[in-house]
């Protein structure tokens, strides 16, 4: 089942985030299997992510290559706000 994650980490801004990504890409991470969506949204200088992934287990098996990354980077990514998605419009 399709899963939203939502989630605003403790001190994520742009670099932060930007320097992340490129991190990601470089452990070939970038693209996961198993994540439909990807957005970051910025608010009052806080990077805020919103994703939707095929399942919980597809986003616990990206978070062992993220939750490093981001420690290593100094985020506290927090616990994510997870919900069963009831529907996606695209357009």
């Amino acid at each position: 089942m399709a899963v939203g994650l939502y989630f605003t980490p403790s001190g994520f801004d742009k670099d932060k985030y930007d320097e992340a990504i490129r991190k990601l890409e470089e452990a070939g991470a970038g693209a996961p299997p198993g994540r439909t969506y990807h957005v970051a949204l910025e608010s009052d200088g806080a990077i805020q992510v919103f994703d939707i992934w095929e399942s919980q287990e597809a986003f616990e098996a990206f978070g062992q290559t993220l939750i490093p990354i981001l420690s290593e980077l100094g985020v506290d990514p927090g616990q994510p706000m997870t919900s069963p998605v009831h529907n996606v419009i695209q357009g």
